[in-house]
């Protein structure tokens, strides 16, 4: 296991691209917290500061793939670099003016989000120039699945600590930095500044025109809600099992399911059609949700919590395999962030579903929406198994995959195919 992902971090390059784009993009995985605490401290209260955490959300999922369109038209460090000034300028303007001046707080929110550069798409494209071999482009999907894993415990332990040695003001500034410098050693990188995407044909839908992609959003869309609906109902579960300190280790033993879980997945190599598999993970993942519902005792629900982790960093590797061989040409970087926003969309669905749900039916109740939201993304994937099934045989693949090759989008049409057949 240890050698698989120490062959790939040993590749020039890797690490640094890896490094810089978790550290790029801190300020997303800590902005909701950094906010809420920052307003709270400004003496702002909850409704506001969980608006401008909204708006951060929604303009992030609308930048994304408008962001993810310009990187494959021009290129990463044209884009990416610019837009992580000027999302962490709306952050600089944010603690500046305070909550007390609402309509320049809800614009900084919207710059600051619309601007996040899509870096978790753009990595996703550089790794098969900088490992060529198709099973390690597979294993680090996976590896990077689990490094979003750390980022989101680290991220709010560092904002927190930033909190109480300095300030929140301090930490949304700190934080911000911290990002551009992240984007700028992935920008100034020899493979960013190398990667083209391929020609690509122009069309106003983008990466949407692919059946396949669409039916992998749908069923992540579900994916992304239960995992919003987790959030809320362990809040009303922890509020009477007690509170705070139940409810982090619930979080804690859902994230680091998911850590173990893809550190094993990606650890082999697997046979088969990736579509297939998706579908068997998905399940697996739907399978662990239902059991949220029994809410046992404490103990108990953080095991719980933790076994409904496991499958999460594996489904989502797989499904960057997925869009890869699904992306139409020209398209990739934009296809992943498509899946980034359809994520962030679903866990705002889930969150606002859970509320009233919980409200009504209490905890139990509240588990309930994760499983169903499991299970509808299940019937997403089998409804529409004849679309993901297309063969992209007859696609033509550069045979030069090293830096600065020119052809680095590896999809020719909008059916599937993957560089080296069809193994995974």
């Amino acid at each position: 296991m240890a050698s698989g992902y120490g062959e790939i971090l040993r590749a020039r390059y890797a690490t640094r691209l890896l490094a810089g784009t978790l550290v790029g993009r801190l300020p997303n995985a800590t902005a909701a917290i950094a906010i809420v605490l920052f307003v709270r401290a400004e003496g702002g209260t909850y409704s506001l500061a969980g608006a401008l955490a909204a708006v951060y959300g929604v303009a992030t999922a609308v930048g994304q793939p408008l962001l993810g369109r310009l990187v494959d038209l021009y290129g990463q460090p044209r884009v990416m670099l610019p837009a992580a000034v000027a999302s962490a300028l709306g952050m600089a303007l944010f603690a500046v003016t305070g909550p007390d001046a609402p309509v320049a707080a809800y614009l900084a929110m919207v710059i600051a989000g619309v601007f996040t550069p899509p870096l978790e798409g753009g990595l996703r494209a550089l790794w098969s120039d900088v490992l060529g071999k198709e099973e390690q482009v597979h294993t680090a999907y996976a590896m990077d699945a689990v490094a979003q894993e750390v980022m989101f415990t680290v991220g709010p332990l560092l904002v927190t600590g930033i909190v109480s040695l300095w300030s929140a003001q301090a930490a949304l500034l700190v934080v911000n930095a911290i990002g551009v410098l992240g984007a700028l050693s992935v920008v100034v990188s020899r493979p960013s500044r190398a990667w083209r995407s391929a020609p690509r044909e122009a069309h106003w839908l983008g990466a949407l025109r692919s059946p396949g992609l669409l039916a992998l959003l749908g069923a992540f869309l579900c994916v992304g809600t239960a995992l919003g609906a987790i959030t809320v109902a362990g809040v009303s579960y922890a509020d009477g099992h007690g509170g705070d300190a139940v409810y982090g280790w619930m979080m804690a033993g859902l994230g680091l399911g998911a850590l173990l879980g893809g550190v094993v997945y990606g650890a082999r190599q697997w046979s088969g059609v990736p579509e297939r598999r998706l579908v068997v993970l998905v399940a697996l993942l739907a399978v662990f949700y239902l059991p949220l519902v029994l809410t046992p005792g404490a103990v108990g629900m953080v095991v719980l919590t933790s076994l409904a982790g496991v499958f999460l960093a594996p489904a989502l590797a797989c499904a960057f395999i997925v869009v890869d061989r699904h992306a139409p040409r020209g398209t990739v970087t934009e296809a992943f962030s498509w899946l980034v926003t359809t994520f962030t969309v679903g866990t705002a669905v889930g969150t606002a579903a859970g509320g009233p749900v919980v409200e009504r039916g209490g905890a139990e109740w509240g588990f309930a929406v994760p499983g169903l939201a499991g299970v509808a993304a299940v019937v997403v994937l089998l409804c529409t198994r004849r679309v993901l099934a297309v063969s992209g045989a007859g696609v033509v693949v550069a045979a030069d995959t090293g830096v600065g090759s020119s052809e680095t989008d590896r999809n020719g049409t909008v059916e599937p195919g993957f560089s080296a057949g069809h193994r995974a």
